[in-house]
């Protein structure tokens, strides 16, 4: 009977240290730093991450999922599960994505216009505006250029800023992709005003990131310790460095 409730303890000790964050899947480029950073302080808390796109993972928490806390590519899903009551807080800030218009191979890229335009640019990868925030602010970008109309035939649809930028690299001529994905080392070889250009943030809605914790982590309490980190400064450091900008 002991060994029973000693081993009942040790899993349910197992299971407090561990929190399972669903992440929008921009923020995967900058995840390895930020979850190094924190074991650093907390080497007895263990992090699940669930990565994917926003809406995705907000469906999945409607249909209790057992995720501890959200950390969406924008405001729209985590207000929403905070209106319909899956959350214990209202939403946070922490982070605001950008765009980039990326290439693997060389482009002038002094008139965005005239090359996107171009007819050697024959496929252009971006994400689904109807699911992924990324999309929604690539869209509003071509529209206030004024080009959206005219190449919207060349739009080849990702599911989530991660996968465009597969599609981007793999299957099209040029795409819109999350600015932090071009501070991977993994893709140090593209370089800027080369194979890339930072989009004006003038010309599209700032990509306000949210985070909130989840009821499903009422008993959790190491869910507000990651929380309270990734609105730390020592947070804020790494999203800058991989592109965001930070309240």
């Amino acid at each position: 009977m002991l060994k029973i409730l000693l081993l009942i303890s040790i899993v349910s000790n197992i299971y407090a240290s561990t929190i399972t964050v669903a992440i929008a899947s921009n923020i995967i480029y900058a995840l390895p730093e930020l979850k190094k950073e924190f074991y650093k302080i907390h080497p007895n808390i263990k992090i699940r991450e669930i990565i994917s796109g926003s809406a995705k993972l907000t469906a999945q928490i409607k249909h209790n999922a057992p995720f501890d806390i959200f950390m969406s590519a924008n405001m729209k899903y985590p207000n929403s599960l905070y209106t319909d009551g899956f959350t214990i807080n209202k939403p946070k800030i922490y982070a605001k994505g950008k765009l980039a218009l990326l290439s693997y191979k060389k482009y002038d890229y002094s008139n965005i216009y005239k090359l996107l335009k171009n007819n050697k640019i024959k496929k252009i990868a971006i994400a689904n505006p109807k699911l992924a925030p990324y999309g929604k602010a690539s869209e509003q970008y071509l529209k206030n250029i004024k080009i959206y109309e005219n190449i919207k035939y060349k739009f080849v649809y990702a599911q989530s800023i991660s996968q465009t930028l597969l599609y981007t690299l793999n299957a099209c001529d040029i795409g819109i992709v999350a600015l932090s994905s071009l501070k991977s080392t993994k893709l140090e070889e593209y370089k800027e005003n080369i194979n890339y250009i930072k989009l004006d943030t003038k010309l599209y809605t700032p990509i306000s990131q949210g985070i909130v914790i989840l009821k499903k982590a009422k008993k959790n309490n190491n869910a507000k310790v990651f929380y309270e980190f990734i609105l730390s400064k020592k947070a804020k450091k790494i999203f800058l460095k991989y592109g965001y900008d930070v309240l």
